[in-house]
């Protein structure tokens, strides 16, 4: 390839110089109509350089001598927003929590604010459908098997201070002992036929006839004597077809072994109390309400 530049003769227009398999290639100028628009592009990128932000620094971009800001406009739109919301708000935190279903109106509202409030901070546990996942320990929602109470006032209190976390005092906390530590795996083996014969499962009967007395000895205090649980202390009841860990054989003997603990966080830190009585009325209406 030849990269020599060529003259051609007068009239003819110039190459460059590049030829390849005998084309060359010409050396026309740029119309300057294109090449003035590109200079008058340069010269806006640098003036709207200087008046918007632009340029990244360490924390933040430059602001920009106009001082706009799209997070200062979205920050106008929810203030304008929350000025809209403000007057049916004031009604719902003042309003009786059993009162709410009975307004329309505010009963709308709830609903639709709470879906919104369930769908940013809940679902990410509790699924979309709010129908939990099984074995994770994320409830469902959508049931009427309620570990700590299913009224919406108890909804409000487990959503405003949360299951066994250490920020809030006032958080709901029990805690199931590791048995692992205290039983023999043989002792084991046979509470849990007897669990699996509470819940109507197929179940090894000889083992399940002693595993009775363990259970009594052991885990009655919390599950009572006929294994339908206590809510106060957010003991599971063990009589249904509903587990939060999984019912199989090997699910109860984990469980037995080496105990649960799972953990809700309070949400009075991060939400107000309308997006508490909201997303609390919401889940309430789901179904699995009481």
């Amino acid at each position: 390839m030849s990269t020599d530049k060529t003259n051609n003769k007068p009239g003819e227009v110039e190459t460059t110089g590049h030829s390849w398999d005998g084309i060359e290639e010409f050396n026309n100028p740029l119309p300057r109509w294109w090449l003035w628009t590109f200079y008058a592009c340069i010269v806006y990128a640098l003036l709207y350089s200087i008046a918007y932000p632009a340029w990244p620094l360490v924390k933040k971009a430059t602001p920009g001598i106009l001082g706009y800001s799209t997070r200062a406009n979205v920050a106008k739109e929810i203030e304008r927003f929350d000025a809209m919301n403000a007057p049916i708000e004031a009604r719902l935190v003042s309003a009786e929590l059993t009162e709410i279903p009975g307004d329309p109106e505010l009963m709308n509202y709830s609903v639709n604010a709470g879906a919104a409030v369930f769908q940013t901070w809940c679902a990410q546990c509790h699924g979309s459908g709010a129908a939990g996942v099984q074995a994770s320990g994320y409830p469902n929602l959508l049931d009427d098997d309620w570990l700590w109470g299913g009224t919406i006032e108890d909804i409000h209190l487990t959503i405003t201070h949360g299951i066994r976390n250490e920020q809030d005092p006032d958080a709901r906390y029990s805690e199931m002992p590791v048995f692992g530590e205290i039983l023999e795996e043989g002792e084991i083996a046979q509470v849990v036929q007897y669990v699996r014969k509470l819940s109507g499962q197929d179940h090894d009967a000889a083992l399940a006839a002693p595993g009775e007395t363990v259970f009594l000895d052991n885990c009655a205090a919390c599950h009572m004597e006929d294994g339908t649980g206590d809510r106060f202390q957010g003991a599971p009841n063990l009589t249904d077809a509903i587990w939060l860990y999984g019912g199989s054989e090997d699910a109860i003997t984990f469980t037995v072994t080496n105990a649960r603990f799972g953990v809700m966080p309070t949400w009075q830190a991060r939400l107000s109390e309308a997006d508490i009585r909201a997303v609390a009325t919401y889940v309430h209406q789901l179904g699995g309400g009481e």
